[in-house]
């Protein structure tokens, strides 16, 4: 196990509310937390945040989410037990932690639409920036 880096948490106490506090504004917006969950665990996948794995699949679990479902996460584009709206987000939340790949293309953005309003897709995208945020913040201190 790493030390970590440095006590962020205690150095910038401020600047990790005002992450916490965005991640909580995005979990009252009315998407569903599950689906955030879901999205916020696969944010973490990519990005090799051990401590956000275990924090998010928890998440999952304590809210009736099924071990499958949370297994098969990082396969969700074969897995047949994610909803389209669900597979719409998780490509979303791909295509902006990947983001300079293609600066998340049209057509994932536009997939979004079928089920999400405008202010979801916001609140969705500010989510998914949040984690992507946190992990890079957790993991190059080696938390």
């Amino acid at each position: 196990m790493k030390n970590i880096r440095l006590k962020y948490f205690d150095l910038s106490l401020p600047a990790i509310t005002a992450l916490r506090e965005c991640k909580s504004a995005v979990e009252k917006s009315g998407l569903e937390i599950t689906l955030l969950e879901l999205v916020y665990l696969r944010v973490s996948q990519i990005n090799g945040c051990a401590y956000c794995l275990s924090l998010h699949a928890k998440a999952l679990r304590e809210a009736g989410e099924t071990d499958a479902r949370i297994d098969m996460l990082a396969g969700w584009k074969v897995a047949a037990c994610y909803s389209d709206a669900e597979r719409a987000a998780l490509a979303w939340a791909e295509a902006l932690t990947a983001i300079t790949v293609d600066g998340g293309s049209d057509a994932v953005f536009n997939a979004l639409k079928a089920f999400f309003t405008d202010a979801q897709i916001s609140d969705l995208t500010i989510g998914i920036a949040n984690m992507n945020a946190l992990n890079r913040i957790a993991v190059s201190m080696r938390v």
